[in-house]
């Protein structure tokens, strides 16, 4: 602890006496012993300094309220005035000024030199600077050994909290990852923002609740934060590649069977239980974003995977049924998928059971976010995901056929019939409703309608050849998404 102007009187060697009237500061931590015979020493002082003085230079009355004046300006903790040379006792105009301020006088006798008092204070700021470097190193330790013992970020960030006697509080874009006051906000100025460097454009702050006691280790913590986010993310990345190929492997529906529970049991999804999938698919060039994403606190209990690269990529979110509602869950997701700086809708799918269950929820996820809402929740059973996820069926193929005339001559004549019949099964068939939605005369219309038929050899007006388009036009959407 450093040394204060009461210690120094208690020292018996040093032979001082307190002269002055001022008691309060006399337990103020000297910060440095100041010896000057200036008459105005303010400009070399910076506040908390014991000044020491003989008074050579202060012999007037006048000269000695200026000199405890700018003394007092200048933030001392007190004066120490040595007699027997220029003075043999301390001025009486001296130790009144001082009292009128404030400022404590203390008398050095003849017999002690002010070098005595001056090691005392250096001696008890060294080892006062050595207890607290002994006091961070033992926090550096404690920090360490918190997170490396399998306690993570959270054990780490519980050590210091009370450290630092405060409330702490880690965020990623406006998702909240650990809170000793959970539910606590911290947008106002109570809170201190510490801004952490991950590698990663992910936007993370370590928020503490002020006043706090740092005592330098929060920079240490900040350090030791930033790596283990980026530690924390690289496994999320290699977790969510390796689920997403067993994932990949479900939905193919090349794996069946005991050899399907045991994979998707490897990555964590039980199939014995209800599972469902929200989907987002990642726009150009941000894949590595959603892929290296935190979730939300409510889709903790679920597994997340990605499927493909480059720029087909998407994000999976298995869900335990019971977790939450699905609306909710993908709101929750709809939130953090826009908090990282991602445009992407989200599609959930129905809860079912075992592989096969997990493949139709897929599909279904995968058919609802092609309808470009913020959230879509799956609809009643599709038979375009049906279709889907049978690999028997070649939907892709079909689509290909029945479409490929309509593309052909559109791209040659601009002709606009694949938007047209999209408009038209839209619609109901109802050829008024196209016209207007279009602004085309319904005479344009109907032979619009002519031409697809004679083109494609199914006629947009006969129920079955109806199906058959609008399945082809729903598979080439889901093939586009």
């Amino acid at each position: 602890m450093v040394i204060s102007l009461a210690d120094l009187l208690a020292a018996p060697q040093l032979h001082l006496k307190n002269l002055g009237a001022a008691q309060g500061t006399l337990k103020t931590p000297i910060q440095w012993a100041a010896v000057t015979e200036l008459e105005n020493p303010q400009p070399f002082l910076s506040g908390g300094e014991l000044v020491l003085t003989t008074g050579l230079n202060s012999v007037t009355a006048a000269a000695q309220r200026t000199f405890v004046r700018q003394v007092q300006r200048a933030g001392a903790v007190g004066i120490g005035f040595g007699i027997g040379l220029g003075h043999d006792q301390v001025p009486p105009a001296l130790i009144a000024e001082a009292n009128r301020w404030g400022v404590p006088v203390v008398e050095v006798p003849y017999r002690t030199p002010f070098i005595a008092i001056g090691k005392l204070v250096a001696d008890s700021r060294s080892a006062d600077h050595y207890a607290k470097l002994e006091r961070l190193l033992t926090q550096h330790q404690i920090l360490a050994q918190s997170l490396l013992s399998g306690g993570g970020l959270n054990a780490l960030l519980v050590k210091l909290a009370g450290m630092i006697r405060t409330d702490a509080v880690l965020t990623q874009f406006n998702s909240e990852l650990f809170s000793t006051c959970p539910g606590t906000a911290v947008d106002d100025d109570s809170w201190l923002p510490v801004v952490l460097a991950t590698g990663k454009r992910d936007a993370s702050t370590l928020w503490l609740r002020k006043p706090f006691e740092d005592g330098a280790i929060i920079d240490y913590a900040k350090g030791l934060i930033g790596v283990e986010l980026n530690n924390v993310v690289q496994r999320r990345h290699a977790s969510r590649q390796l689920a997403g190929q067993v994932i990949a492997d479900i939905i193919r529906g090349s794996l069946e069977g005991p050899d399907a529970a045991a994979r998707l049991q490897s990555v964590g999804v039980n199939p014995g239980i209800k599972n469902m999938v929200l989907l987002v698919q990642a726009p150009p060039g941000r894949g590595g974003t959603l892929g290296a994403m935190a979730l939300p606190q409510l889709l903790e209990p679920a597994v997340s995977a990605v499927l493909g690269d480059g720029e087909k990529q998407e994000l999976l979110i298995i869900c335990p049924a019971g977790i939450g509602s699905p609306s909710a869950l993908g709101h929750a997701l709809g939130r953090q998928v826009s908090d990282v700086g991602v445009n992407a809708p989200v599609g959930i799918g129905g809860t079912y059971a075992q592989a096969n269950g997990l493949r139709w929820s897929y599909f279904e996820a995968k058919e609802a976010a092609s309808r470009g809402l913020a959230v879509n929740v799956p609809e009643r059973l599709s038979l375009t995901s049906l279709l889907l996820a049978s690999e028997d069926v070649p939907m892709a193929d079909m689509a290909t056929e029945a479409l490929a005339p309509l593309l052909a001559f559109d791209a040659a004549h601009a002709a606009e019939l694949v938007t047209t019949l999209e408009s038209y099964l839209q619609l109901n068939g109802s050829v008024a409703a196209v016209a207007e939605a279009l602004t085309l005369h319904r005479n344009t219309v109907r032979y619009r309608l002519t031409q697809i038929a004679e083109l494609t050899g199914y006629n947009p007006a006969v129920t079955a050849d109806r199906v058959q388009l609008w399945l082809a036009l729903a598979v080439r959407r889901l093939a586009r998404a």
